[in-house]
């Protein structure tokens, strides 16, 4: 963990293999719902706000605020980033779906936003945190890629940000690039198994993924993950 902190504060950002990320998950809580967890995905909304058109992304939405003696689900509200930040989809309210109660409250995303709240801690010391939850499925099919991030580079409008793999089917590229705020290209990499997972310090880097496609084409491809941002609140 001491290592993971050194990098992101180095770097902006890091990139870290499934066995190693679910070994660090681990030391902050069970994974024993993972099965339930991953299989939430596949009852996920329509996003109905692309600008694009586009109708390759599906997702679920939480909201949290996370102090050190723990993680409060809020009530449900919209997600808004300014256009400073989402060109494309910014600037207006977005509603969607709930994630369930039970994945919310489970032991995977309990986990979850445990190590979060340590390590985005240690890089940012906070009283608390307003801390939203997304699931995101990419659907790929002939005709239609699937644009995990359709806004292009971007940050996120937040402090941090956790970005885990759930799954993949069925589909080739998804390549994250992380550049710094000059576009200088500082890394790249595929999240390609269950629990890998890309940290982004986003006051400092931007960040981008490249479409995908489906590797059969008779055959829809998804791409499958969660993030996490974690952003200060205000003293209060």
């Amino acid at each position: 963990m001491d290592a993971l902190t050194e990098t992101i504060r180095g770097e902006g950002f890091a990139f870290v293999h499934d066995d190693a990320m679910r070994g660090i998950l681990t030391q902050y809580g069970a994974l024993t719902d993972w099965a339930v967890f991953a299989a939430s995905w596949d009852d996920l909304g329509q996003d109905t706000y692309m600008a694009d058109g586009g109708r390759y992304r599906k997702r679920r939405h939480a909201a949290f605020q996370v102090t050190k003696e723990g993680a409060e689900r809020l009530p449900a509200q919209p997600h808004y980033q300014s256009r400073d930040y989402n060109q494309l989809n910014g600037g207006i309210e977005r509603w969607f779906q709930p994630v369930l109660p039970e994945i919310a409250a489970g032991p995977s995303m309990t986990t979850i936003l445990r190590f979060c709240a340590s390590l985005f801690g240690a890089l940012t010391p906070s009283r608390a945190w307003f801390v939203e939850m997304h699931q995101f499925r990419i659907e790929a099919r002939p005709g239609e890629t699937g644009r995990p991030t359709p806004e292009g580079m971007h940050r996120d409008g937040v402090d941090h940000v956790l970005v885990l793999l759930i799954r993949r089917h069925n589909v080739r590229s998804g390549v994250t690039s992380v550049h710094d705020l000059t576009g200088r290209m500082l890394g790249s990499f595929t999240l390609t198994a269950p629990f890998d997972a890309a940290l982004v310090d986003d006051t400092r880097v931007m960040h981008g993924v490249t479409p995908v496609e489906p590797l059969d084409p008779a055959e829809v491809g998804f791409r499958d993950v969660l993030v996490v941002t974690f952003r200060r609140s205000p003293p209060g």
